[in-house]
């Protein structure tokens, strides 16, 4: 067993070096503060000890108080932006948003996504175009291992901080998207790429042929099922339904948005090819690590970490 646990040990270190050094060549270079915008925003989770905020400074190198501008987003801030949610939600995972100039589009980077367990990058995006974010590079991080969901909290506070006005029945629109889209991860087992498709489809589909009633909405969400084959139970399929006719009351104009909701379509067709492509070698990455966990948890008596469900 020892002999094993040296060996995988040996062999790790070897191949993280790779990966960090493949990660740091593709960081971009820091290029200064773009005047016309002001600092960027830390969003810090109020319920981060000292020591944990100072990680996530580390994390999303925001280690400078001169070079960004610093937030608490709690669970007061998530009852002002969301009817009816708790005002006691933890809130752990945090942000850095930069504003950027028209047509730079929404750039969504989860910098600890071991750590962000239920909400993609696509996910936050999709959320976000329907709240009315666009342009800007939003970077998300936790020191410790949570569902994701409060970071939208803390975007949107960013954007208050930062003087911009946003529509309060969007935000509750894109919260309500967001829950959905890791519901029907979770609980339907369809592949959280594989939403983030399906929802993004239906935006481009309701921009091109402007729905009037909620029958043509639920027209648009059984054609795209169909196109993407995936299969809902009748509540989810009411869920969408409900959702998208929400957002079809509020006017929102995906016309708008329409080139950021290509390039997001065009991210995620990428990102499932690459899943498709890679997935023996990554499966085979997995078992070499999951061994090894396993192995090292024999050895000590480890136990694996909870995933704290933010609301």
């Amino acid at each position: 067993m020892m002999k094993r646990i040296i060996t995988a040990l040996l062999t790790m270190a070897l191949i993280i070096p790779a990966f960090q050094t493949a990660s740091a060549s593709v960081n971009p270079t820091d290029q200064g503060i773009d005047e016309r915008f002001g600092l960027p925003i830390l969003v810090l989770g109020g319920n981060l000890n000292d020591a944990q905020k100072q990680e996530v400074r580390e994390m999303l190198g925001a280690s400078d108080p001169e070079t960004v501008e610093e937030v608490i987003v709690t669970g007061e801030d998530l009852v002002r932006y969301i009817e009816g949610e708790d005002s006691s939600a933890s809130m752990y995972s945090s942000a850095k948003i930069t504003r950027e100039e028209s047509g730079h589009g929404l750039v969504i980077e989860r910098v600890t996504p071991e750590n962000i367990t239920q909400v993609t990058d696509t996910m936050y995006a999709n959320a976000l175009l329907t709240a009315g974010i666009e342009n800007a590079t939003v970077e998300i991080a936790s020191p410790l291992k949570v569902s994701g969901h409060s970071a939208l909290t803390g975007i949107y506070k960013a954007y208050e901080v930062s003087g911009e006005q946003l529509d309060t029945a969007r935000l509750e629109v894109a919260n309500d998207e967001l829950n959905l889209a890791t519901d029907l991860a979770e609980e339907e087992g369809i592949d959280q790429e594989k939403v983030s498709e399906l929802l993004a489809e239906i935006k481009q589909a309701i921009a091109e042929q402007n729905p009037a009633t909620r029958e043509d909405i639920e027209q648009i969400i059984n054609e795209q099922l169909s196109n993407l084959e995936i299969n809902l139970s009748e509540e989810d399929r009411q869920r969408l339904t409900d959702l998208f006719d929400q957002m079809r009351n509020l006017n929102i104009n995906f016309d708008n948005v329409s080139e950021q909701l290509n390039d997001l379509s065009t991210a995620i067709q990428d990102r499932l090819s690459d899943v498709v492509n890679d997935e023996g070698f990554w499966q085979s990455v997995r078992d070499f690590f999951q061994g090894l966990i396993d192995a090292i948890s024999n050895l000590f008596g480890g136990s694996e970490e909870e995933t704290i469900n933010e609301s």
